[in-house]
């Protein structure tokens, strides 16, 4: 059985040892206590792939990475306006989000506004949310 050490990017000196990961370069953004991000965390492990993760609440919300989200998803996209977060915004808060920039201002502000997971695959796609057949499709 071989092993691979698994750094986290907010320590990456605190590695886990890890059964049979496949060799990767997948980053997975978001919180670690939200129920999708855990359940994607859980699928990527038990499928042993080999990913990084970045805390928004730790690490904040990367500046340069929101650039290349908002130009690979949109926007509309990224926003969640479903959560809990956004629900819990001020009526006129809300009403200024309406393009790219002002997204952008919410999204760095407000991490948890941002659907999650947000994944930087290997190939260099981006995508948003979990969907287990659609990963599986990908690390095969």
């Amino acid at each position: 059985m071989s092993r691979t050490r698994v750094a986290y990017r907010d320590n990456p000196t605190d590695c886990g040892m890890m059964t049979t990961m496949k060799s990767t370069s997948i980053t997975v953004y978001g919180i670690p206590n939200c129920d999708t991000v855990k359940k994607a965390r859980a699928w990527l492990t038990s499928n042993g792939v080999d990913y990084q993760f970045h805390d928004f609440k730790k690490q904040g919300v990367p500046l340069p990475q929101l650039d290349i989200w908002l130009k690979a998803l949109g926007w509309e996209k990224l926003v969640n306006r479903q959560g809990t977060t956004w629900r819990k915004l001020d009526d006129v808060v809300k009403a200024t989000v309406v393009d790219a920039p002002s997204a952008k201002t919410l999204m760095l502000a407000q991490a948890s506004v941002i659907k999650r997971p947000v994944v930087e695959w290997s190939a260099g796609d981006v995508t948003v949310g979990f969907d287990a057949a659609l990963w599986q499709q990908r690390v095969a």
